[in-house]
């Protein structure tokens, strides 16, 4: 397993775990590098085999990234995979109002947990506006794709969607998806 994350956040997981007694029961990887940088080279430098299908995992990352950081990220992803590699990921579609409602929610968020001693501004790491739906983007690169759309993950497992507005839950429900995809 090949870990990718900024060379600091690498630095204190591993110290973390360590300090718990915590251990790996698969071969990892952690290789530290800032995206902006050629982290396909250092992935490749660590060991990490292209002829062989790989999962990809960036739940959680896509929206924090420019709309061209996505794309090459995507591209990157794309050149380093062998067929019947796997990508999971979240898009919040093209639309540049659930970026702005999301941006809305997480400020209210961070003012809430300011009053917990937590100062960190997460509004500034996320990216407003138009970008490409990141499942399109992989399908039209040579990915088969599914998507699900999170209000549907929600009514699946008997769960009721987290937000207040109507119109937000309208939003969220058409745009927001879970999706994975397939190198093909």
């Amino acid at each position: 397993m090949y870990e990718i994350d900024q060379p600091q956040v690498v630095e204190f997981k591993t110290k973390a775990l360590a300090a718990l007694g915590a251990a790996t029961t698969a071969e990892h990887r952690a290789v530290g590098i800032d995206l902006r940088h050629d982290w396909p080279g250092k992935l490749r430098d660590t060991g990490f085999d292209t002829s062989r299908p790989a999962a990809w995992s960036a739940e959680g990352f896509l929206p924090f990234l420019p709309t061209d950081a996505q794309d090459r990220l995507l591209d990157s992803v794309t050149a380093l995979s062998a067929v019947g590699s796997r990508f999971v990921g979240e898009t919040l579609g093209p639309s540049g109002e659930l970026h702005a409602m999301m941006h809305t929610r997480t400020r209210a968020a961070v003012d809430r947990w300011r009053q917990h001693g937590f100062d960190i501004d997460l509004t500034e790491l996320g990216y407003v506006g138009e970008r490409n739906d990141a499942a399109a983007y992989l399908q039209s690169r040579g990915w088969t794709t599914a998507s699900t759309k999170v209000a549907d993950l929600f009514v699946e497992n008997g769960l009721r969607l987290p937000v207040d507005e109507a119109a937000e839950q309208a939003l969220m429900s058409e745009s927001f998806t879970y999706f994975t995809a397939t190198r093909i």
